[in-house]
C-alpha cells in the first residue's frame, strides 16, 4: 500500500540529512530537514488575510459555527453570531456542533457551563452526556482545500495553521484578534425517550457572560453501539509510538495502560481490525517511530525455527478487551526491501537478511512460520478472524507470496490494499482499493455475494477527498456516504497514529502531506478529522438499518422515500469532481432523506 522509494529518501538526505535511528528504532529528529515556513499564502502562521475586519470585532463574540467548516486563527469568522443550534439524531447517536469564540480584544478565562437538556414528560438528557473540547491549531504543509499534493516534494517548506486536534480544558484565554473553536459533542443515550429536548450552555469570560441554546430532536430509531456496527473500519496502528511519546518501556504495564485508553478511541468509532506485525519495520522505515515485530523468530543451531508470541498475544488481547475483535491482520510476507530480522539462537544477536518472495530462504522460513502461527491461532481461538496482510508490490511478487500462503493452507485469509487488479480478485478475502483505482461497482457486489469484504482507502492519493489536516471537514463525513453508495464494506487508512515528531503542534512529516499518517492525538485525544470520519460511519450504519427495515414495509410513502435515497446514492457513487460545496449538498440532502425515512419507519414502543 505504501512504499518509500530510494529517490525520495535521497532527496530527503540532501534536504536535511537521512533518517537516522537510535537503537530503539526512533528517528533522530536532528537528522530531519530544518523547518523554514513561508508566510506568503493565505492562512499561514498568524498572518491575517483581511486584518481590517477586526476593527469592528471588539468585545466578546461567541456563536455556533458549522461542524463542516474550519475557522482560522487570525481570520474573523464569516458566520452570524447565532446563539442557538438545532440537531436531530437517533437514540444511541452522537451529534457534533462547533462553537466559535473570537474578539479583537484579549479575552481572559473563557469557560463554559453545561446544563441538562429538558425533554418530554420530565425526561432529560444529562449534561454528563455532553462534552466540550478546545480545538488546537496544528501546522500543515498545504493551504486549506489544496488539490495539489506532492508526497515526494518539500514537506517542510510551507506552514499553515489548521484547526484539528482536541484538548480538554477548564478555561482558556483568547489573545486579541484571534479565534478559538470549541467542539461540542452530544451523546444521546440509547434509552432516551423520543421527542424534543432543549437546554442552555452558559459561556463566560472575565467581564462577559452569554448564553447559547441547544435544541435536539430525538427520533424513534436506535443506533447500536459501535461494537455492533457492520462498517469495517481498518486504521493501521503503531503501538510503539505511544511508548516513545511518553518515554516508557514498550510493553511495560504503564505502556499497556495508555494503550488501552488509546485504542478505546478507535473502538468507539467502530474499529474492527487489529494491526499486528510478524516482521520488524514492514514499511521501509518510513515512520518516525518504527513498527517493531510482535512475533520473535529464533533460528536455532540446527537451523530449526521457534517463535515467541508474547507481545503479539498481549496486544491482541488488549485490543479485544476494548472491543476491537472482528479481525486480526498479520503483516507481512513482503516487507520493505524483503528485509527479515531474526535472532540467531547460539549468539543471541539479531541478524537481518533479504528474502524475496519465492527465494529459497523465504520458503524455508515462511513454511514453518505459517504452520506454527496457524497452530497458535487455533489454540487461542483467533484463526477464523486472522488475515495475512500482503503489502503492495510488483504483481509477480504479490502473486508469488499469495500463492505460497494459500499452498501452505487453503484456509488462510488474505488481505491486500492497493490498486484494483482483476487477477487478484478471487485470491483476496479482503481487498481495499485506493480511491480512484477501483473495480466497477458490480465487482464489489459480486465479492460480497461470495462472502468477501471490499473496502477502499485514501493516502497521498487522491488529493481529494482525503483526511489531510487541510482537507475540508465534509470530505471525512462524505467517505461514509461513498462507502454506502458504492457497496463497500468499510474504509481503511494508514494510519491511526503514525505520529510525526510533534503531532500536537506540527502535523508535517518527512515524506507525506500533513495529517496523512495520523487521525488522533497523544493522550487519546480525538480531532475534527476523526470525528467527521466517525460521523460518516454512523450515517452508513443508519442507511443500512433503514434499508433493512424498509424492505419489510408495505407503506407507499416509505417506498417512495427509499427510492429517492437510492437515486440520491447514485449521484454520490458517480461523483468525480470533489467540490466542497457539492459534497456538502450531497451529505445534507442525504441526511434529510434519512431523517424523513427514520420518522416514517419509526415504531411506537
Amino acid at each position: 500500500m505504501r512504499k518509500v522509494t530510494w529517490l525520495i529518501l535521497s532527496i530527503m538526505f540532501l534536504a536535511g540529512g537521512a533518517f537516522a535511528q537510535d537503537q530503539r528504532g526512533r528517528v533522530d529528529s536532528a537528522a530531519l530537514p530544518v523547518l523554514s515556513p513561508h508566510y506568503q499564502d493565505e492562512f499561514t502562521l498568524d498572518r491575517s488575510v483581511n486584518p481590517a475586519l477586526w476593527n469592528t470585532q471588539q468585545g466578546f463574540h461567541v456563536g455556533f459555527g458549522s461542524e463542516n467548516d474550519l475557522y482560522f486563527r487570525t481570520e474573523v469568522p464569516q458566520i452570524k453570531e447565532s446563539p442557538s443550534w438545532t440537531g436531530c439524531g437517533w437514540r444511541g447517536e452522537r451529534l457534533n456542533a462547533q462553537i466559535v469564540v473570537w474578539s479583537a480584544d484579549t479575552l481572559e478565562q473563557v469557560r463554559f457551563k453545561l446544563n441538562d437538556l429538558a425533554g418530554p414528560n420530565g425526561r432529560k438528557i444529562s449534561r454528563n452526556n455532553i462534552s466540550l473540547n478546545m480545538v488546537r491549531y496544528v501546522l500543515a504543509n498545504y493551504p486549506y482545500g489544496s488539490d495539489k499534493v506532492d508526497c515526494g516534494g518539500s514537506p517542510y517548506k510551507d506552514g499553515y495553521l489548521m484547526p484539528d486536534g482536541f484538548e480538554q480544558f477548564d478555561r482558556f484565554d483568547v489573545p486579541g484578534k484571534t479565534v478559538r473553536p470549541v467542539w461540542l459533542t452530544i451523546n444521546i443515550p440509547a434509552g432516551t425517550q423520543p421527542g424534543h429536548y432543549k437546554g442552555t450552555i452558559e459561556v463566560l469570560a472575565k467581564g462577559f457572560e452569554k448564553s447559547l441554546q441547544l435544541n435536539i430532536q430525538v427520533q424513534n430509531q436506535l443506533l447500536p453501539p459501535p461494537h455492533e456496527w457492520k462498517f469495517r473500519l481498518d486504521l493501521w496502528q503503531n503501538p510503539w509510538v505511544l511508548a516513545w511519546d511518553n518515554h516508557l518501556q514498550p510493553w511495560s504495564d504503564e505502556h499497556k495502560l495508555l494503550l488501552k485508553k488509546h485504542l478505546k478511541l478507535y473502538a468507539d468509532a467502530g474499529g474492527k481490525y487489529i494491526t499486528t506485525y510478524a516482521v520488524n519495520s514492514p514499511w521501509s522505515d518510513n515512520s518516525y517511530t518504527i513498527e517493531g515485530g510482535m512475533i520473535e523468530s529464533i533460528r536455532e543451531k540446527n537451523g530449526m525455527w521457534k517463535f515467541d508470541y508474547k507481545i503479539f498475544d498481549e496486544y491482541v488481547e488488549l485490543a479485544m478487551s476494548v472491543g476491537i475483535d472482528k479481525a486480526i491482520t498479520v503483516y507481512t510476507p513482503i516487507p520493505g526491501n524483503y528485509r527479515f530480522r531474526y535472532i540467531d539462537g547460539p549468539t543471541g544477536n539479531y541478524n537481518t537478511e533479504s528474502w524475496p518472495p519465492g527465494s529459497e530462504k523465504f520458503n524455508a522460513y515462511w513454511g514453518p512460520f505459517l504452520d506454527d502461527l496457524r497452530a497458535h491461532l487455533q489454540k487461542k481461538g483467533w484463526l477464523n478472524k486472522t488475515y495475512i496482510g500482503i503489502n503492495e508490490n510488483p504483481m509477480d511478487e504479490t502473486l508469488t507470496a499469495i500463492r505460497f500462503v494459500k499452498a501452505n493452507w487453503p484456509g488462510w485469509k488474505i488481505t491486500y490494499a492497493g490498486d484494483w487488479h482483476p487477477e487478484l480478485n478471487n485470491l483476496l478475502n479482503d481487498y481495499s482499493y485506493v480511491k480512484g483505482k477501483e473495480s466497477p461497482m458490480n465487482i464489489v457486489a459480486q465479492r460480497k455475494a461470495k462472502g468477501f469484504t471490499t473496502t477502499y482507502y485514501v493516502c497521498c492519493t487522491p488529493p481529494k477527498p482525503n483526511n489531510f489536516l487541510f482537507s475540508p471537514p465534509i470530505e471525512g463525513r462524505w467517505m461514509g456516504w461513498y462507502a454506502s453508495a458504492y457497496g463497500y464494506s468499510g474504509f481503511l487508512r494508514w494510519a491511526y497514529d503514525a505520529w510525526p515528531q510533534d503531532p500536537n503542534r506540527d502535523g508535517r512529516h518527512g515524506s507525506w502531506a500533513a495529517g496523512d499518517c495520523y487521525l488522533v492525538y497523544p493522550g487519546a485525544n480525538s480531532g475534527i478529522r476523526f470525528e467527521k470520519l466517525r460521523e460518516g460511519i454512523s450515517d452508513y450504519e443508519k442507511i443500512r438499518i433503514l434499508k433493512t427495515k424498509a424492505a419489510f414495509s408495505a407503506d407507499k410513502k416509505c417506498r417512495e422515500l427509499m427510492a429517492k435515497l437510492d437515486e440520491h446514492m447514485k449521484t454520490v457513487a458517480d461523483e468525480s469532481k470533489f467540490n466542497e460545496d457539492t459534497l456538502k449538498m450531497q451529505v445534507s440532502q442525504g441526511q434529510e432523506l434519512v431523517r424523513e425515512l427514520s420518522d416514517r419507519l419509526s415504531v411506537k414502543k
